[in-house]
């Protein structure tokens, strides 16, 4: 099975810039996608209802705003959304099929303002916690999506230049330690090992697509009882230089 995971960075953008192209390529069995940023009947032809898919849709109440939605080849259970509450922003959505557990998140940014940047605290407090209860599942869980932080001086280009930013501030990324220390496997870093990248997002200024100098913000995070069958997986750049200024994460699991 082959789990993807992507910010769309505005899906209709995305099926214009050719999204389709991508997920013919990539041929995930269940894809998450964040910052959808639309309604499902605001998106051309037959996007809503995709032929061969599932779909569920979470969007922001907000239009034009954040987002998620998950499709799978299987049949779709919708287990919940939110982290158990209201959920305004469409931030969280988590379902299940073919025996796998998958939480799509999209994690708020600090980076416009500082009330914004509160807000992405009071998140992550109150996400650390929830998430442990799914740690000690038999069944597999994914936990993937854009976190907006990037964890180590590996996770960016430019640490040093970043360290009172947002998305690297030295508390996030203690916040993203504990994460992991609960339980959470970061597959894509062990897979790439003690390296610079994958980056997985890239600013439009500087040309930094062009040179590489991204941040690492998108995850796919396992349970011990996903991590144990995974057997692969990738980081797809160019799906962030041609449809989204974030590159498709991709895991292969044995189920």
């Amino acid at each position: 099975m082959r789990v993807l995971s992507w910010n769309l960075n505005g899906m209709r953008a995305a099926i214009r810039k050719g999204l389709d192209d991508f997920m013919r390529d990539l041929t995930p069995d269940v894809a998450l996608f964040q910052e959808v940023r639309a309604l499902p009947e605001q998106l051309p032809g037959d996007w809503a209802k995709p032929p061969g898919w599932f779909a569920h849709f979470h969007p922001a109440e907000k239009k034009g705003y954040s987002g998620t939605a998950t499709w799978s080849r299987s049949p779709l259970n919708i287990l919940g959304t939110g982290m158990d509450g209201a959920d305004p922003e469409g931030r969280v959505l988590r379902t299940e099929s073919a025996g796998l557990q998958t939480i799509n998140v999209y994690l708020p940014s600090g980076s416009n303002s500082p009330e914004r940047q509160q807000r992405k605290e009071q998140w992550m407090k109150d996400f650390l916690p929830w998430s442990k209860t799914f740690i000690a599942e038999t069944q597999p869980v994914v936990l993937a999506g854009d976190l907006n932080i990037a964890h180590t001086a590996n996770d960016i280009h430019n640490p040093t230049g970043n360290k009172r930013n947002s998305g690297f501030l030295p508390h996030e990324r203690e916040w993203f330690t504990e994460l992991l220390d609960c339980g959470w496997v970061d597959v894509i870093r062990l897979h790439a090992g003690d390296t610079k990248g994958p980056y997985s997002w890239w600013s439009n200024r500087g040309r930094a697509r062009e040179l590489d100098r991204g941040w690492r913000i998108d995850y796919l995070l396992c349970n011990p009882a996903a991590a144990a069958r995974v057997t692969g997986s990738a980081t797809h750049r160019a799906g962030g230089l041609t449809v989204s200024d974030h590159a498709p994460i991709t895991l292969d699991l044995d189920l």
